[in-house]
C-alpha cells in the first residue's frame, strides 16, 4: 500500500510508508466501527449477516452478538456506553453495562423510523443520527417494509427531556455524519439510492446554530465516481472519509489532501487504539487498521467508561 499525498498538509498526519493491516475478513458488508477504550477493542457490524463483531490485539476477532437487529453505525456516549443504529429494529439503541438494550428512539410523528444508519453524540449529550431507508427497501439489510415517515431526516435526540426533533429534511438519503472539533459544523454524506445512474455523491456541511439547529447547507466535497459513506473528523478538523476503494482525507477548507488505497470498497472508519492513533477501516468483507499520526476529534483515553 502506498499513501497518495496530494497536499503537503497531509504529510504530518500520516506516514506514506505505513502498512495497512487486514485484521479480519469473512463478512458480507461490514460497517459502523467503534473503538471502546475500556475494553481496548473495536466493535463493528456485518449488516447482511445480522451480527456485531469484536476484535482486540489480545483476543483477535469473534462474534459479539447475533442476531443483532441488522446493526449499522455505532458510537459511544459520555458514559462509555455503545449507542447503535439498528436497521432491523428501526431504532437507535444503547447497550447498558449489563449487556441489555435500551431503546433511545424508534418513532417520530406517530410512525416508526425508517432504518437509522449512523450516529454521533454531541458534547452536551444529545444524540444526532441519520434515517435513510436502506433497511426497509429489501430484506438484505433489514426487513422490507413501507416507510412511515414523510422523508429521510437527520434527527436530534435530547435525553434531558426525551424529545426527538428533525434538524434537517434537506437531503435525499442522509448517511454518515460527524461534527467538527468545535461542533460548529455538522458534516453529513448524502448517499442516494440511485447508486448507478445519477443520484447524490456529496458530502455536505451545515452550520450548527445555538447548538441545536442546522443552517447554511453547502457542498463540502463531491465523489464521482463512487460514493461517500461513513467518516470521522480528526482533532485538526480534517475529514477522513470512505470514498470507493480508499479513505480520502479532506482539509477543513475542503481541499483534498490525499487518499489511503484499500483493496475493497470502504464503508466507514474510526480512530482508536491505546493512543488514539489507529485508524480502523471497515471495507466490504474486512476490517483493516493503519497507524496514523493524529487522533479523532472525540478521542477518549483508555479506561474511560465500561461499555459492553
Amino acid at each position: 500500500m502506498t499513501v497518495e499525498i496530494d497536499d503537503p498538509r497531509l504529510a504530518p498526519l500520516i506516514d506514506a510508508a505505513a502498512q495497512l493491516r487486514r485484521l479480519w475478513t469473512g463478512g458480507e458488508w461490514t460497517e459502523g466501527p467503534v473503538y471502546v477504550p475500556a475494553e481496548e477493542c473495536v466493535y463493528w457490524s456485518d449488516i447482511p449477516n445480522d451480527r456485531v463483531l469484536r476484535w482486540s490485539e489480545t483476543d483477535g476477532a469473534a462474534v459479539a452478538l447475533h442476531p443483532a437487529g441488522y446493526p449499522n453505525g455505532h458510537t459511544l456516549d459520555h458514559e462509555g456506553r455503545i449507542v447503535r443504529c439498528e436497521h432491523g429494529g428501526r431504532r437507535v439503541s444503547r447497550v447498558e453495562p449489563d449487556g441489555s438494550l435500551t431503546t433511545v428512539a424508534d418513532r417520530y410523528a406517530g410512525g416508526r423510523l425508517n432504518s437509522p444508519n449512523d450516529v454521533v453524540v454531541k458534547s452536551d449529550g444529545t444524540i444526532w443520527f441519520t434515517d435513510p431507508p436502506y433497511g426497509i427497501v429489501s430484506d438484505h439489510e433489514g426487513h422490507k417494509a413501507d416507510s412511515e415517515q414523510a422523508g429521510c431526516f437527520v434527527f436530534r435526540y435530547d435525553p434531558g427531556d426525551d424529545s426527538l426533533a428533525v434538524v434537517s429534511d434537506a437531503l435525499q438519503d442522509p448517511n454518515g455524519l460527524a461534527f467538527s472539533p468545535d461542533e460548529t459544523i455538522l458534516y453529513v454524506s448524502d448517499t442516494s439510492r440511485d447508486r448507478i445512474e445519477g443520484g447524490n455523491h456529496h458530502l455536505f456541511a451545515f452550520d450548527v446554530t445555538g447548538g441545536t439547529r442546522l443552517e447554511n447547507l453547502r457542498t463540502f466535497a463531491v465523489c464521482d465516481p463512487g460514493l461517500f459513506d461513513g467518516f470521522r473528523v480528526d482533532v485538526e478538523g480534517n475529514v477522513w472519509t470512505s470514498e470507493y476503494e480508499s479513505v480520502t482525507i479532506y482539509a477543513p477548507d475542503g481541499g483534498r489532501l490525499g487518499r489511503i488505497p484499500v483493496p475493497e470498497v470502504v464503508s466507514n472508519c474510526t480512530f482508536g487504539g491505546p493512543s488514539g492513533t489507529t485508524l480502523f477501516i471497515t471495507a466490504t468483507a474486512s476490517l483493516y487498521a493503519l497507524t496514523v499520526a493524529t487522533t479523532g476529534a472525540t478521542f477518549v483515553p483508555p479506561g474511560a467508561g465500561s461499555p459492553r
